[in-house]
Formats: C-alpha cells, sequence, structure tokens
C-alpha cells in the first residue's frame, strides 16, 4: 500500500510511520525536514512548508491513502487536497477529542456528541481556538471528500518520543519512590492512549479503506490520577505513593473543575471495533520510563 504522512516525523506522527513501514507499506513524508532528519530513510521524503503553502515536492505521485497529522486550521487542509487533487483514494485526518463541546453533556459521550462551533477567522493556534480550528478542518474534508474521508479524534497521547512529556512527568515521579505531592482529586477521571495504538488505528482505517469518525483515546479500563500513578509506580518497580494537596498549581493531566473531565470520558468503542488495540497502561509507563532514561532524563516540557 502506497501511503502519504503529511508530517511523520514526531511523536504521532513518527509512530505512525512507524507502524506503516513495520506493516510493509510504501512510504511517503512530507517534511519540513527540521524534525527527525536522520528517521525513516527507506522512505521517500519530499521536503516543504504548510506554513507558507508550499507542496512543490508533492507535484507527483499516487497514493491509495493521505494521513494528514499536521494540518491545524482550515487553510492547511484546503491546500493539501488541491495539491494532492486526483491522486490519492482515502485521506485520514487527525483531529483531537478537543473538538467536542465539553459545556454540553452528552447522554453517550462518543462521536456524535455535540461539538463546538468552527473557527476560521483566525491562524493562531490557542487554548481558546484549537478545538474550534479542528473542527472547521474536519468540516472543510468531509465536505470536499464525503466518504472518502476518515477522521480520528485522539485524546491525549502516551507513549516513546512524547515531545509534551505530559505523561512523562508521572512516569518520572512515580520512579523515584516515596510520597509524591500533587495538587489533584485522586479520583479525577484520566484517559490516555498509547500512541502505538493511535498509530495502528490510524493505519488500519486506511488499510481498510474505512470511512467514519472515531475517537483514538483509552486505554480500555476507565482510570484515574490515582490509578495512573499507580501504574507508573508499578512499572519503575518503586513504592511512590499519590499524596493529593488542595494547592492550584498546574499539573499535566490535572483538570481544575470537575466538570471539566468531560475530555477525559470519551468512548473508544467505535476505533475498537475496527481494530484499535489497547496496550495495558502499564506496558505503556514501562517503555516511556525506559526511552526517557535513554535519553538522559532531560528537563521536563511541563511543570
Amino acid at each position: 500500500m502506497r501511503l502519504l504522512i503529511l508530517g511523520g516525523t514526531s511523536f504521532v506522527g513518527r509512530a505512525i510511520a512507524d507502524d506503516a513501514l513495520a506493516h510493509g507499506h510504501d512510504l511517503t513524508l512530507f517534511t519540513r525536514g527540521v524534525t527527525g532528519a536522520d528517521l525513516f530513510p527507506d522512505a521517500d521524503r519530499r521536503h516543504g512548508d504548510r506554513g507558507t503553502g508550499d507542496y512543490a515536492s508533492l507535484a507527483d505521485g499516487e497514493w491509495d491513502a493521505v494521513i494528514d497529522v499536521s494540518a491545524y486550521y482550515p487553510r492547511q487542509i484546503a491546500q493539501a487536497l488541491a495539491a494532492v487533487h486526483g491522486r490519492f483514494r482515502r485521506y485520514v485526518f487527525i483531529s483531537t477529542v478537543s473538538v467536542y463541546d465539553n459545556d454540553k453533556p452528552a447522554a453517550q459521550p462518543d462521536e456524535d456528541s455535540p461539538l463546538l462551533t468552527p473557527v476560521r477567522d483566525t491562524e493562531a493556534v490557542t487554548g481558546d481556538t484549537y478545538g474550534g480550528l479542528k473542527v472547521a478542518c474536519e468540516d472543510d474534508v468531509l465536505a470536499a471528500l464525503g466518504d472518502r474521508a476518515t477522521i480520528v479524534r485522539p485524546g491525549i497521547v502516551a507513549g516513546p518520543h512524547d515531545t509534551t512529556d505530559r505523561f512523562t512527568w508521572w512516569v518520572r515521579a512515580a520512579s523515584g519512590g516515596g510520597d509524591v505531592t500533587i495538587p489533584a482529586r485522586p479520583d479525577q477521571a484520566v484517559q490516555v492512549v498509547d500512541s502505538r495504538d493511535l498509530a495502528r488505528l490510524t493505519v488500519r482505517l486506511a488499510e481498510d479503506d474505512v470511512a467514519g469518525i472515531f475517537n483514538g483515546v483509552g486505554p480500555v479500563d476507565a482510570t484515574t490520577l490515582q490509578g495512573l500513578f499507580a501504574a507508573c509506580a508499578t512499572a519503575a518497580g518503586t513504592d511512590a505513593r499519590f499524596v493529593a494537596t488542595d494547592a492550584d498549581d498546574a499539573h499535566p493531566l490535572v483538570v481544575a473543575d470537575p466538570a471539566e473531565e468531560a475530555v477525559f470520558l470519551r468512548s473508544g468503542d467505535r476505533a475498537r471495533a475496527v481494530g484499535m488495540p489497547s496496550t495495558p497502561l502499564v506496558q505503556t509507563a514501562t517503555d516511556v520510563l525506559a526511552w526517557d532514561r535513554s535519553r538522559g532524563l532531560p528537563p521536563l516540557r511541563v511543570p
């Protein structure tokens, strides 16, 4: 199968590229050539810049599927579709669970839950605009391609090569052992999906030419911050203990208002029904810890 990944060298895109190559697909990567330039030497590398609209390197080639990991606002969708027009079968767009309107609770928190209002009047990606911009991107992909479009909405992603360090913070905190004071409710709901499970879902949808919208969330069993921390301690082989505090310091995966937990309560049933695997949380933590140590435990990007 011939796959074109728009992105593909940083965390989620890298995991998707790894999965595609592991399953024997012919891979073309469209990137700026800045991140991971030494990765995937056997892939067809095309350099360009979505920020400036430079897609000249994609002037030739045909693909069974395009996997778009790196579009954040509608102009990037329009330009990408124009650049490869008529030369692909399926377009898989990586969106986000941030498209859901958490102020409108749904009886079933699945892919049919209410969405935010599309945002089209800015290309500034912020906490306030991110979800709405992705809604606009989804709308444009679906309007242009109909049943040739597939939308994947990941939740918080965890795994080796994580550029956010959100899950890595918890693994590293638990690996030190002893009491760890955390400004959070231990029973707060949390969801993290292993990057490799998300990658397998994405490539599987392209392989099977499946249309639709899928929440890329996990693991199968619901968990809490306490449960996540315990899994990290088990992975590290320590006696680390979660000690809650009322302090309001910002910490990754912690939400201040219980109403905000909706972002961690999305159903992944539809994705699992089409073949998304579910790596146990302890295994994800084990692999993240090994990767974190292999890179020398650098300063984290989060508090």
